[in-house]
């Protein structure tokens, strides 16, 4: 795989000068404002299932904290997942509907690229990790090209074995890293660098930052839809037909 340099960035409007970004794939919600990636202000807590309770007041307190209003947030950036079903659509939704009344671009970032560009300082691959549920792990691998990431593996569903043994070789293991985890990786690659703890938590300021660079260099979505990243089809039981 080659990895080319960034394209020529484009003029982007000045009128409104914050970007709001929103992550609620995890149990970890996060949301920030930023002025041209740099970050502005920033929530990260422990929201579990609340996402669609806890979300807007959290960005309420943001514009609070900055001395701004929504009138002031010129592009959005949400996370694509992978991750549960209610905190996705939480995100999303919210994400899309205050670019939609705002008359402003959304453009999203998967998680498991965002976890493993929080990591970008590692000279080599780098592959990202969270619970997948069923005894699954979800997983992708990365490595820094220019001020992007180049996708060395794509977004997949695996067990622990099959990780370790198709994950690239000299690889930084970031996210939902668990002691079992652990273990099992460095059977296969016994230095294996392994982030854990305060490190690994997922920030939004991460999404500030590469959705600004993207922006900036010309990226949109295409309509007015962010398709979400599933690797498993949602759990939602069919309606059962009326006799």
């Amino acid at each position: 795989m080659s990895c080319s340099p960034p394209p020529p960035a484009h003029a982007v409007s000045s009128g409104a000068s914050l970007e709001l970004s929103l992550d609620t794939a995890g149990d970890m919600a996060s949301a920030a404002l930023s002025r041209q990636g740099s970050l502005v202000a920033e929530l990260t807590w422990q929201c579990r299932a609340n996402h669609s309770s806890e979300l807007l007041p959290a960005v309420e307190r943001l514009l609070a904290v900055a001395g701004a209003s929504k009138n002031d947030v010129g592009a959005v950036f949400v996370c694509r997942g992978p991750g549960s079903y209610g905190g996705l659509r939480a995100g999303l939704s919210l994400a899309m509907a205050l670019a939609f009344g705002l008359g402003v671009d959304v453009l999203g970032a998967g998680r498991l690229e965002l976890e493993a560009y929080q990591q970008r300082a590692y000279p080599g691959p780098v592959c990202a990790v969270h619970r997948a549920g069923r005894g699954e792990l979800a997983w992708a691998a990365y490595r820094q090209c220019a001020d992007d990431l180049l996708e060395l593996a794509p977004p997949q569903l695996s067990g622990p074995d099959d990780l370790a043994e198709g994950a690239p070789e000299g690889s930084l293991f970031c996210g939902e890293i668990e002691p079992l985890l652990a273990a099992t990786l460095r059977a296969r690659e016994p230095k294996a660098p392994i982030v854990t703890g305060d490190a690994a938590i997922r920030r939004a300021g991460a999404l500030a930052e590469l959705g600004w660079r993207r922006y900036a260099a010309g990226a949109r979505t295409q309509g007015p839809f962010v398709e979400p990243i599933y690797l498993r089809e949602p759990n939602i039981t069919k309606a059962k037909p009326r006799l």
